[in-house]
């Protein structure tokens, strides 16, 4: 079957135009959009073009392509294939951007990427001609990704116009862009891009190396990727972050990092990423590091919050009441008086009641949904309070927690520490704070023990880098910053250098 493969896959073209005429219609069976227009060139000789008509502009192609095809006069006897292909493409045919090929499978890939395939009878090569013509969604705000100060343009579905967004900001040669395409059947177009000469050889090479290794159907979003290419894909931390911000992919491709562009996706993802950069939010880099770094902290303590606060809730009102203040253990055990559930059964209600709530806000439509998540959480809390299912501080508790959850600039890092909330409530329900030191251990080592491409998924501060520890826990001024993250960039590594400002 293998051998099969390779067989279709290297089909030449050969002089016979009919022929190969019935060898792409036969490939081409069944779809209705595709156009096979037939003339004569210069009298003489037989063509065609193919194309989808769903994805070209038709009127280009009569007016760039077929009307000067037409104005040819006769063609000189003593030109060969080599010269009718050389005129058609320099002197006939108006367009921007013209290729060539002579191969059958290759044809039908740029018939559905949306160009038009001119074939002359006696040539041995196709003519490519683009001229497509795709519907797609205008710029706008990023979604998932909302600036409070910045710039408010976002990626889109098109990946021409996300590479566009980039280039826009770094007007450099440095630049790169590498395409590839990925799926056996979608074809995909995926582009790598880095800035030569300060994200590591090494980095790019593996990069490279796990996306064309993929052998799937069909990649339709960023995230099919991403699992193929993760270190870990087990594990539930992400190694790898995606984002809608041009400025966001911007600031880690200054830093050495590579992204990753994926068409029909306005979802980009960036490589290699520790746990530390997934803490950061773009905005953290356009206030005064002041109050930037004060947000910083507050979002560190918070992580801890959204992780440990019901379980250690559930630890000390079930093994270790003697740690809590008198007054407020009376609090507690009259509010809990009537409640027939243990603390841990009564967290669980809460929290997976929290959840679907969560997830109805999300999948509602946008018109109904927060005002369902909001009065159903209150309506709920309340009566369930009130029918003594649960009690008032377990409320407060889960509430404080899912509060929490939403600090963090990613989704997929604020699912993990949901996942692992239920993991620790069910430590502390059993064990008591013990069973919370394990968990946490558990995770502490399981994350020492991540990479993300390479780089430990805990740098800079395990193994610990000094020099990169400015931009951690808060953000020093940009002037104090003058190297990039060290754990990364190995050449390249001043950015700022304060000696031509003296």
């Amino acid at each position: 079957m293998p051998s099969e493969n390779r067989t279709e896959e290297n089909r030449l073209l050969n002089h016979n135009l009919g022929e190969n005429i019935r060898l792409i219609k036969t490939d081409l069976d069944g779809c209705s959009d595709i156009v096979f227009r037939e003339f004569k060139i210069g009298g003489t000789y037989d063509g065609v073009i193919i194309f989808s008509r769903i994805l070209v502009d038709t009127k280009l192609i009569d007016e760039f392509v077929l009307k000067p095809l037409y104005q040819i006069g006769k063609i000189p006897d003593e030109w060969d294939s080599k010269k009718i292909k050389e005129v058609l493409i320099n002197q006939v045919i108006i367009a921007a951007q013209i290729d060539s090929g002579n191969k059958l499978n290759e044809i039908t890939e740029r018939v559905f990427s949306g160009e038009t395939v001119l074939m002359v009878s006696g040539l041995l090569d196709a003519i490519y001609i683009n001229m497509q013509k795709l519907e797609k969604r205008s710029i706008q705000e990023p979604l998932t990704d909302p600036a409070i100060r910045g710039p408010r343009d976002g990626f889109t579905e098109d990946i021409s116009t996300n590479m566009s967004l980039i280039r826009r900001r770094l007007k450099t040669p440095k630049l790169k862009f590498e395409e590839l395409n990925v799926g056996k059947i979608s074809k995909t177009k995926t582009v790598i891009t880095y800035l030569k000469g300060i994200a590591d050889d090494t980095i790019i090479a593996e990069v490279r190396n796990r996306i064309t290794k993929i052998d799937v159907d069909a990649i339709l979003e960023s995230g099919n990727i991403e699992e193929f290419i993760e270190d870990s894909p087990s594990s539930l931390f992400p190694q790898i972050l995606n984002t809608e911000r041009p400025d966001k992919l911007v600031s880690c491709l200054l830093e050495g990092q590579i992204g990753i562009l994926v068409d029909n996706t306005p979802f980009a993802l960036i490589a290699p990423q520790t746990l530390v950069q997934m803490l950061q939010a773009p905005d953290d880099y356009y206030e005064r590091h002041i109050g930037a770094s004060f947000i910083r902290i507050i979002r560190y303590l918070y992580y801890g919050v959204a992780l440990t606060l019901p379980s250690l809730y559930i630890a000390f009102s079930t093994f270790h009441q003697g740690m809590i203040p008198t007054r407020l253990l009376y609090s507690m055990a009259a509010a809990r008086e009537n409640v027939p559930f243990p603390a841990l059964i009564e967290a669980f209600i809460m929290e997976i009641t929290f959840e679907v709530l969560r997830e109805a806000g999300i999948r509602l439509p946008k018109a109904v949904g927060q005002s369902v998540s909001i009065v159903g959480a209150l309506v709920i809390g309340q009566a369930a309070v009130q029918a003594g299912i649960v009690s008032a501080p377990m409320v407060i508790i889960v509430s404080l927690t899912g509060i929490a959850s939403f600090i963090f600039p990613k989704y997929n890092l604020a699912l993990s520490i949901r996942l692992l909330r239920f993991l620790m409530m069910i430590l502390a329900g059993t064990l008591g704070l013990f069973g919370i030191f394990i968990g946490i251990m558990v995770i502490m080592i399981h994350m020492v023990s991540l990479r993300s491409f390479g780089i430990p998924y805990l740098a800079p501060l395990a193994p610990l880098t000094l020099s990169s520890l400015k931009d951690v826990f808060i953000r020093a001024p940009k002037w104090a910053m003058k190297n990039r993250p060290e754990f990364i960039v190995k050449k390249n590594v001043k950015r700022v250098d304060n000696s031509k400002n003296m």
